[in-house]
């Protein structure tokens, strides 16, 4: 299954009451779409998965759909720390025309990796779309070794995995033990680049809510042998990168947004706000990447 090689996690977008608004994600989903998404993942941790619920979350994933409309492949975030749930919901939220399902590692109850294998297992026996394994240890507090992922790769409906383990010595096992049609994305924005050298399929992205485009031209340099300009795009997005997680995700990027008129509204609680020193930072490192010399990156 290709998937595309930008993706981009999707902020939920609230009204001002903190409720979830559908007439904003329409609004997002367009602005995406413009700029370069080639898929979305809905209600994964930038989607703010935790405060949203089950009921939420299928509304959102049909709206997403319905308003994709093929113009962009729907990956939704379905997984949990309880696998006869995560089953549960996959397979509910599987009947909704989205293009696959994205489970997280499990979290809190931290299983070895025997039984990380096990609870990938069962979702993916239990829906017919196809299935994202999700590894982020920072957040998880267990990692899905590549051992474990090459073995869950040779599970037919298993095709991919967000790797955020930070580890580019674990993701070059994993893509040298997998078939090509497995396909592994950078859940890491600031290492898109270095996963494209080692054969990685692209990035599911949180800066791609505002750098889109940027992105999408350093992964066409690098996929046209222009390695010159691709890394001076990769240098020139990298403070930026690293600011929009400066603070917990995804305040700083539902704050960078709101600032550039694309209304998303705030972040629910235990998440809070930017501070003002946080936010005049933040619009600081943005207006410095858009000032920087368009060029420069021609001529790289």
């Amino acid at each position: 299954m290709d998937f595309g090689r930008l993706l981009t996690a999707m902020a939920t977008p609230f009204d001002e009451n903190g409720d979830l608004s559908l007439e904003r994600t329409t609004d997002l989903l367009e602005h995406l779409i413009q700029n370069g998404s080639e898929g979305v993942v809905v209600a994964g941790t930038t989607g703010e998965s935790p405060t949203l619920t089950n009921e939420e979350k299928l509304v959102l994933f049909e709206h997403v759909v319905k308003v994709a409309d093929g113009r962009l492949k729907v990956i939704v975030g379905t997984g949990g720390n309880n696998t006869k749930q995560s089953v549960a919901f996959s397979e509910e939220a599987s009947k909704l025309g989205v293009d696959a399902v994205m489970a997280v590692a499990p979290y809190y109850n931290k299983p070895n990796q025997e039984g990380l294998y096990e609870h990938y297992k069962a979702i993916a026996e239990h829906v017919e779309v196809p299935v994202v394994i999700y590894n982020i240890p920072g957040r998880s507090k267990v990692n899905i070794s590549a051992g474990t992922i090459i073995r869950l790769s040779e599970i037919d409906n298993i095709v991919a995995v967000k790797e955020a383990s930070g580890d580019l010595d674990q993701m070059a096992a994993i893509i040298a033990g997998t078939d090509d049609d497995f396909h592994l994305y950078s859940g890491d924005d600031g290492l898109t680049l270095p996963v494209l050298a080692i054969g990685g399929q692209g990035v599911i992205s949180v800066s791609s809510h505002v750098i889109g485009p940027e992105m999408k031209d350093m992964i066409a340099a690098f996929l046209d042998g222009n390695i010159k300009k691709a890394a001076c795009l990769h240098r020139a997005m990298l403070p930026l990168m690293r600011e929009l997680f400066a603070a917990p995700s995804p305040a700083p990027i539902k704050t960078l947004l709101n600032h550039l008129g694309i209304a998303v509204g705030g972040v629910r609680l235990p998440m809070v706000g930017l501070t003002d020193e946080e936010k005049d930072s933040l619009f600081d490192v943005y207006n410095r990447f858009k000032n920087f010399s368009e060029q420069e990156i021609r001529n790289s």
